[in-house]
């Protein structure tokens, strides 16, 4: 994609806090636009629309779903291999294959436009590494971050109200309404791209900060994954069920509020994010004043620990009359995307450069993501298959909530007794003792 030279050059010469200023922005823009090709369609309910007993809306979730997984299952390795060249034209072409699914789920009928959000969740589920990339490895990447996820809190409630208003206001069919959304953000999206990819590479200063982070090639996945095996799997689990928590929560908003008996208008979808993306914006950001990677590290596991503890108690609060839907909403949403935002990158990128480990964060995060939609995917067949299909949504989310947030506060403690001990036995070993080829 061209460049403009002039802004390439000033980007190259500013400071590099106001460089990743400009990334973040431009990363907080692409992701937020990507979000209106994904999310929309959760705002209707599809209401008296089923196939074979079961609810369109839950086969449309489950088909995006499996496209998602596949593709972060595909992402271990495209984005541990991803190099600079191509990047943004990758994501447009990707963003441009999951719009025109959606075209087709509103020109095809019923089954056959379920197949289009298998399509549909493919494509996306790959963007997120892509734009990452960008940012990985940086003095700032925490602030960076930060704002990408950010993005995916916020955009998620912003569109579904952008949904909401189609449909309400301008009488726009549920079945074309995600198409013409994704349309609306479409030029949003080229223009973020467009300016994304001029930042500049990582400084020798960033690379001194954080450690390399080369492309990764089978061998050097491999190796990394063994060296931190069992921390790695704990980190899995307890991001198979964030993911569960977070897609239910994301999905079924709209029934969980009407659980509640309370009317969903436009704009609560968008009311109840924005806090939730103000606080965790600034809380994560603030993590870039550790120098230590070492105390950064360790300060993530706090604050996903903390998560877990708050969505545990609001969720008690409601259940005993002593917190009211709205506040319960925000509370126990900061509470999942405190656990849920720090593995999207930041304790990944602290992980590698308090090890001093040359890997790249695009593999680890890949790795537990296709697991966690995985384990996205199990919920929802367990719903629907297991027994409860008659149990409210409602209930159903906080009888899971509170049994996934209680698992997770062990495994989470143990993921970081098993890193200060790993820590300790690698003390004195050499910075950088195994390097991986460029692919």
């Amino acid at each position: 994609m061209y460049r403009i030279p002039a802004l390439s050059a000033k980007l190259e010469h500013v400071s590099s806090f106001w460089m990743s200023v400009f990334t973040a922005l431009m990363g907080f823009l692409v992701y937020s636009s990507m979000y209106s090709f994904r999310k929309p369609f959760a705002s209707a309910t599809f209401e008296g629309e089923d196939f074979l007993g079961l609810d369109l809306k839950v086969w449309l979730i489950l088909a995006q779903t499996l496209g998602y997984m596949a593709s972060k299952f595909y992402g271990i390795k495209m984005i541990s291999e991803l190099k600079d060249q191509g990047r943004a034209w990758l994501i447009v072409g990707l963003i441009s294959v999951s719009w025109l699914a959606l075209l087709g789920f509103a020109l095809l009928p019923t089954p056959l436009n379920i197949l289009c959000f298998v399509l549909n969740g493919f494509p996306l589920g790959l963007i997120w590494g892509i734009v990452f990339h960008y940012m990985e490895g940086r003095r700032f990447t925490e602030m960076m971050g930060s704002m990408l996820a950010a993005s995916f809190v916020f955009s998620s409630g912003l569109v579904k109200s952008v949904g909401t208003f189609f449909m309400q206001n301008w009488g726009i069919g549920e079945f074309w309404m995600p198409f013409t959304t994704g349309a609306l953000f479409f030029p949003l999206l080229l223009g973020g791209v467009f300016l994304l990819n001029h930042t500049p590479a990582p400084s020798a200063e960033d690379i001194k900060m954080r450690s390399p982070r080369p492309p990764m090639d089978k061998e050097g996945r491999k190796r990394l994954f063994r060296k931190f095996r069992p921390g790695i799997l704990m980190l899995i689990l307890v991001y198979m069920m964030l993911t569960g928590l977070r897609d239910l929560r994301d999905n079924f908003v709209v029934e969980i509020w009407q659980g509640m008996n309370v009317e969903v208008a436009p704009e609560l979808l968008t009311q109840t994010e924005i806090p939730i993306t103000l606080f965790l914006l600034v809380l994560m950001s603030c993590l870039v004043l550790i120098k230590s990677n070492k105390k950064a590290f360790f300060l993530n596991h706090w604050i996903i620990l903390s998560g877990f503890a708050l969505a545990i108690l609001s969720t008690l609060g409601l259940q005993l009359n002593w917190v009211n839907p709205f506040l319960w909403m925000v509370l126990v949403g900061t509470g999942v995307y405190m656990a849920y935002i720090p593995f999207n990158s930041l304790l990944f990128d602290r992980m590698i450069a308090t090890f001093r480990y040359a890997g790249n964060v695009g593999f680890l995060m890949y790795l537990v993501d296709s697991f966690g939609y995985l384990g996205s995917s199990m919920v929802m067949v367990f719903k629907q298959f297991g027994g409860f299909e008659n149990l409210s949504w409602l209930n159903f989310y906080i009888g899971t909530l509170l049994l996934f947030m209680c698992l997770s506060l062990v495994l989470m403690t143990g993921s970081f007794i098993y890193f200060q001990k790993k820590l300790k036995r690698q003390k004195g070993t050499p910075s950088f003792q195994i390097s991986f080829p460029h692919a």
